[in-house]
């Protein structure tokens, strides 16, 4: 008798995209000429090489047990029993609307990288504990 292994618990991991490393270069590459104008210039090279460096570690892990936020410095993990609801704050017209989890203390935690278009996939993941927005 042959026995299947056990599959996974479904994960979800939501980052920013890695076309912004791309930019980030891009503003590297632009800036070269600035930075060589003058002494302490090369400093600017900061900039861009912070942003990468956040555009890697910042993510927000879902999964049947917990929600993981990971930022610049720190992270959270918080159990789904500590979650109370979902809020969407609205973007600007270009910009897309942003999610925070509303813990059951009140206080709210902003999930990075996730978006309203990706309620579904969080609802999912989530074993139920979330409503699917698409009601199916």
């Amino acid at each position: 008798m042959s026995s299947t292994p056990p599959e996974p618990a479904p994960r979800a991991v939501f980052r920013p995209s890695s076309l912004q490393v791309l930019a980030a270069v891009a503003v590297a590459f632009c800036a070269t000429p600035f930075a060589f104008g003058a002494p302490l210039f090369f400093l600017v090279y900061l900039v861009p090489l912070g942003f990468v460096v956040w555009t890697l570690r910042v993510r927000t892990v879902v999964d049947a047990e917990s929600l993981t936020v990971r930022r610049l410095l720190g992270g959270r993990r918080v159990p789904w029993s500590e979650i109370s609801s979902l809020r969407l704050v609205r973007g600007s017209r270009h910009t897309s609307s942003r999610v925070s989890a509303v813990l059951t203390d009140g206080a709210e935690l902003p999930l990075p990288a996730v978006t309203v278009r990706d309620l579904p996939q969080l609802a999912a993941v989530s074993g139920g504990r979330l409503p699917d927005p698409a009601g199916e």
